[in-house]
């Protein structure tokens, strides 16, 4: 059976996610994570990690969350919150 990833946003305030693989780079303004084999772009303003482990995937973080993108970011996730 494959994982599946949960992710909750609160309030475009903090973000969690479940499944991540590793943080491949981080800004106050960009995160970039793989998930289930693909990139996961987080686009916003005073990004700050605040949890992350690679034993149990757990990933969490904190700022203005102003964009989520899978993959390509053409998806439907895309801009969600522009």
């Amino acid at each position: 059976m494959e994982n599946q990833s949960i992710l909750t946003i609160e309030q475009r305030k903090k973000i969690s996610m479940t499944c991540v693989e590793s943080v491949d780079a981080f800004s106050e303004t960009r995160i970039l994570l793989k998930v289930g084999g693909q990139r996961v772009t987080i686009d916003g303003d005073k990004l700050k990690i605040l949890t992350f482990s690679q034993g149990s995937g757990n990933f969490s973080a904190s700022g203005e969350v102003r964009a989520l993108r899978y993959g390509s970011g053409k998806g439907k996730l895309a801009g969600l919150f522009k």
